[in-house]
């Protein structure tokens, strides 16, 4: 056995010593994994090749493992956070280059290292099925623009199971910024100046392109002034890679329709902008301290039909025996985590338990022998006042919601990892006598469906409003025992029930049902990772449309309502949406995440933990 394992063990040693000599950096840690390759600071995840290292494998590894080498040594992540677009599609093209910047550089300098980058690209776009795509609008626009800038930067074509997606956009793309990509070619080796070329770039494209939280300068040689016709409105945040979220054709092609809307858009921006406070980062979210109340009143948000929305338990989106198998698939995948969150739940539930009952009455004619007053029954056994009594503490009787993000960003590892911390803390929370319900936000159709379909045929009336249909999904109800509710988590794994994320309406929802409820104290956490995404929507309304809407909701909940809303961003920073939230880089980190913030919620000095608390407004 030993002897067979050999080989393995001997590939995991050479491809973490090429990942720290490449990055040039000794802190860099390296696990094998049968999931996704993923990074996060110097922790980097790799698939694991099969036992007999099938040379393909081997070389698709090691791409991932040099993809992630030369980010970790080329790229600036505090540059890239300032000069980045608020969200949307504008940032998934800004991230989708940097990654090919970095890759260039590596690519360019060592053959090896670009074998193994191609070997990789080439099974990410067959795992993604590019091959099948032959509408533009189904194509993610973010990923033909990486393409195209690998192709200029290394002169190597797209692969081949994305040569059909990068000949639908090339006209489009090449006629409207040719001129950016070959400036990219001479700024390869400067993050900055890359950077507001890439800026450049998106604004040839018509996507909107907002300026980072923190305020980025026109760039002095004029390179920010090219484009005055295309508003500054605030992008919804991208889903990550994966999901469907490529600008359609007509969107790109209404060049100048929204013309009205750019002033009152710049003044929202500048309003945002925050004069005088601190640049956005850790801890230091560029959020006005009123935001949303004194906000120009631009088109109310609202749903072209909410005749095709539905609210649906998980239950009956498919069959029992297929729940069961989905919930089987949870409970493997996330095998070894299970001591881990296990843990966090024993301490959550001795917390909880300990506030439950922590004082006692002392000098009592009953109950338990004081040991204090040992000595008073050895000299008079008859002593009235030598027991004491456990004192139970006033805790008030509560309901936690967790609203789960079930877009097609989450899939894999963030969605299953949810699934199981929602499971664990459920369970806890009712041991503790607190009820918990668990809910699900996404949509019924990728880019629209029936509501669409209706705007179809109705003439395409002007800034429609929400173009979707909404699904919103019970996995378990505040009164459902854990057990009974379990099989119903699983649900999250199925092949294609993660698609797009309306978060305002969802909010709306879980906080309305919170609202019904009886009990005292009412919380409600949401698990994201990232803003509102719906292409349908966004295509035929202002850019920011949706995003806008989540934040007057939740500048709503957090100021008028007896709700306490928290938030989890996973990968994403979520804290310039929420005043009480954490992000976190990885979706492993969830479980832990969810207990000790919760339980901060459970302290008396609650304030102490999340900052001063929200304004109310008088009367």
């Amino acid at each position: 056995m030993a002897h067979r394992d050999g080989p393995i063990d001997e590939f995991r040693r050479a491809t973490a010593a090429a990942m720290r000599a490449i990055a040039r950096r000794d802190d860099v840690s390296v696990s094998f994994t049968p999931d996704y390759a993923a990074l996060a600071g110097s922790e980097a995840r790799l698939p694991m090749p099969s036992r007999d290292l099938n040379p393909g494998e081997v070389a698709e590894v090691r791409g991932e493992a040099d993809s992630m080498a030369l980010s970790l040594r080329h790229h600036d992540a505090a540059m890239h956070a300032r000069q980045s677009p608020a969200g949307g599609v504008a940032l998934e093209i800004f991230n989708a280059v940097e990654r090919a910047r970095c890759e260039a550089l590596g690519a360019r300098r060592m053959a090896g290292v670009r074998s193994n980058l191609g070997a990789a690209l080439e099974r990410r776009c067959r795992e993604r099925g590019y091959e099948n795509i032959s509408n533009q609008e189904d194509a993610p626009l973010s990923e033909v623009v990486g393409l195209l800038t690998r192709e200029i930067l290394t002169g190597e074509s797209p692969p081949a199971h994305a040569r059909n997606i990068v000949d639908l956009w090339r006209p489009t793309i090449e006629g409207r910024a040719g001129t950016d990509f070959d400036a990219l070619d001479r700024a390869i080796e400067d993050q900055e100046t890359f950077s507001r070329i890439v800026r450049q770039l998106i604004r040839h494209l018509n996507i909107d392109d907002e300026e980072a939280a923190d305020g980025e300068p026109e760039d002095a040689e004029g390179q920010g002034e090219e484009d005055d016709s295309a508003g500054d409105a605030e992008g919804a945040e991208s889903s990550s890679a994966g999901t469907p979220a490529s600008l359609s054709a007509e969107a790109l092609d209404g060049e100048g329709e929204e013309e009205g809307d750019g002033a009152t858009e710049d003044a929202e921006a500048e309003l945002m902008a925050g004069g005088d406070e601190e640049p956005a980062g850790p801890g230091h979210a560029m959020r006005p301290e009123s935001f949303g109340r004194n906000m120009p009143d631009q088109e109310p948000y609202q749903a072209y039909t909410p005749e095709f929305d539905e609210v649906i338990g998980a239950e009956d989106l498919c069959d029992p025996d297929e729940l069961a198998r989905l919930r089987h698939n949870l409970d493997q995948q996330l095998y070894h985590l299970q001591g881990i969150i296990a843990r966090l739940a024993n301490r959550l539930q001795r917390r909880l338990m300990a506030k439950q009952t922590r004082s006692w009455d002392f000098d009592l004619e009953e109950g338990l022998l004081d040991t204090g007053r040992l000595h008073r029954v050895i000299v008079n056994p008859s002593y009235p006042l030598s027991y004491k009594q456990e004192r139970e503490t006033e805790f008030r009787d509560t309901v936690v919601s967790l609203l789960i993000d079930n877009s097609g960003s989450m899939r894999g590892r963030p969605i299953s990892v949810a699934a199981m911390s929602a499971d664990i803390l459920a369970r806890t929370l009712e041991r503790c006598g607190v009820k918990v319900e668990i809910l699900g936000f996404t949509t019924r159709a990728w880019k629209g469906g029936q509501s669409r379909e209706r705007w179809l045929a109705q003439g395409k009336q002007a800034n429609p409003g929400r173009l979707n249909d909404l699904r919103h999904i019970i996995y378990k109800s505040a009164d459902a025992p854990w057990r009974r509710a379990r099989k119903n988590l699983g649900l999250m794994l199925r092949e294609g029930i993660l698609k797009e994320n309306i978060d305002g309406e969802a909010l709306l929802w879980a906080h309305n049902r919170l609202l019904a409820r009886v009990e005292q104290r009412r919380i409600l956490m949401v698990i994201s990772d990232g803003a509102p995404v719906d292409d349908s929507t966004l295509s035929v309304n202002p850019g920011n449309y949706l995003e806008r809407h989540l934040r007057q909701v939740i500048d709503w909940i957090e100021t008028y309502s007896p709700v306490q809303l928290l938030a989890i961003g996973i990968g994403h920073d979520v804290t310039r949406y929420y005043r009480r939230a954490v992000t976190i880089v990885d979706a492993e980190q969830l479980g832990s995440t969810m207990t000790e913030k919760l339980a901060e919620l459970f302290e008396e000095d609650e304030h102490a933990a999340w900052g001063p608390a929200p304004r109310r407004a008088r009367g």
